[in-house]
């Protein structure tokens, strides 16, 4: 987890961003070193256009490259720093970084479609829950939200496309599907 610091005296309202498949490309060997990532168009601009916004703005990615041995947590802060450097680079803000690098038979609680990454970041950076918004490409991220009592939206994305099938077989078809990251902001800016 990279924490940056963020002191807030009142609780704030946060949008949480999938990393994979939302900020850069999700690629099917995982993504393992910084000549793997690859920004998805209008991504940055969307989340330079939050950071104007009240948000506070929180990555919560499942890295189980990292539980696999398929990259160390080194490699893996590399790859979040070189990100986050990008964002900053269009003036972007990112209040914290949570990472699950957990194997998924590890059954732990901070595995994406656990909330534990949104309820650690909660406690953390005094963010209120309720009011807030998980973007992702993923049922898995849909499902964290809605454990986490907070709104999700699926982006197209990544795997949101395939996944979006999946919405009502979950009985999530009230859940908003927009093309990608920049219409998600969009949505959230226009139901504030």
């Amino acid at each position: 987890m990279v924490k940056l610091p963020t002191p807030y005296s009142k609780t704030r309202k946060a949008v949480f961003l999938d990393r994979d498949g939302v900020i850069n490309r999700n690629l099917n060997n995982y993504v393992q070193s910084i000549d793997d990532v690859h920004i998805i168009p209008r991504s940055l601009q969307a989340i330079a256009n939050l950071t104007k916004s009240e948000y506070a703005i929180v990555i919560v990615t499942n890295q189980s490259a990292i539980g696999r041995r398929l990259m160390t947590p080194e490699i893996a802060q590399q790859i979040n720093k070189f990100i986050l450097d990008k964002i900053q680079s269009t003036k972007g803000v990112i209040d914290g970084i949570y990472v699950c690098p957990h194997h998924p038979k590890k059954h732990c609680n901070c595995r994406k479609p656990k909330p534990g990454m949104l309820i650690q970041a909660s406690i953390e950076l005094n963010l209120d829950l309720e009011k807030s918004w998980l973007i992702g490409d993923a049922i898995t991220d849909i499902q964290a939200a809605i454990a986490a009592k907070a709104n999700p939206i699926l982006v197209a994305t990544g795997r949101g496309a395939d996944q979006a099938n999946d919405l009502d077989n979950n009985k999530l078809a009230h859940v908003p599907f927009v093309k990608d990251l920049y219409d998600a902001a969009n949505y959230i800016l226009g139901h504030t």
